[in-house]
């Protein structure tokens, strides 16, 4: 009896390993510097970000660094620069590679990283299909979690482009797009609109200071 006991003892305890294994783990971090990302000199407003890479979802390191490189080029015209990136690789489930809300909101929770941060995943999940989705604070009181990031599925085009815009939304916590011709908040992003007016520099710069994400 005290044998029979002894084993279904140890059966549970290794039952017990094996469901605390994290689902999510690190397979790679980097610090990607100011230097890296070519970030004009004299920036009196400081961005740093968290760039979450899911393994296997079809991302490859160089174009991303080069569409950093992009939109921290274009941040720059509001005086703010990207002065460090902490890419984070994860391995995951395959069902956290697609964009869903339930799963992104899982994903944060189980995974947190700081924040402003992109998340580079496979594709969406949502019936309203988008390549890249940005949360600000005043669009997700229902999904806390979500807040201060944006999701860009692979094969997103003018990507330093979605980069920017996205994170304009972010900084700037809000969902308004603009009609204004070249503007970088047009609802099509283009290499043709790159441009951000000098209230929307000031609005961008204003709110981000206020929820602590950037610094002077």
């Amino acid at each position: 009896m005290l044998r029979r006991a002894a084993q279904l003892l140890a059966a549970l305890l290794a039952c017990h390993g094996a469901l605390a294994q994290p689902e999510i783990a690190v397979v790679d971090q980097v610090s990607i510097t100011a230097a890296h990302l070519l970030t004009p000199p004299g920036g009196a407003h400081r961005l740093k970000l968290s760039v979450v890479h899911l393994d296997g979802s079809g991302w490859q390191p160089e174009p991303v660094l080069h569409a950093l490189r992009q939109a921290t080029a274009i941040l720059s015209q509001c005086d703010v620069g990207i002065v460090g990136v902490e890419w984070v690789s994860l391995a995951a489930p395959p069902r956290y590679l697609d964009f869903s809300t339930p799963l992104a909101r899982e994903l944060v929770r189980l995974h947190p990283v700081a924040k402003p941060a992109i998340y580079l995943v496979r594709d969406t999940a949502n019936r309203r299909a988008f390549d890249a989705e940005a949360f600000g604070r005043a669009n997700s009181p229902t999904r806390p979690e979500l807040a201060d990031t944006v999701w860009v599925a692979v094969g997103a085009r003018d990507l330093g482009i979605v980069f920017a815009h996205e994170l304009a939304h972010v900084l700037m916590d809000s969902g308004e797009h603009s009609d204004g011709y070249g503007n970088l908040m047009r609802d099509e992003t283009s290499p043709a609109n790159t441009t951000l007016s000098i209230t929307q520099c000031a609005r961008l710069r204003e709110t981000a200071l206020s929820n602590g994400l950037l610094q002077r």
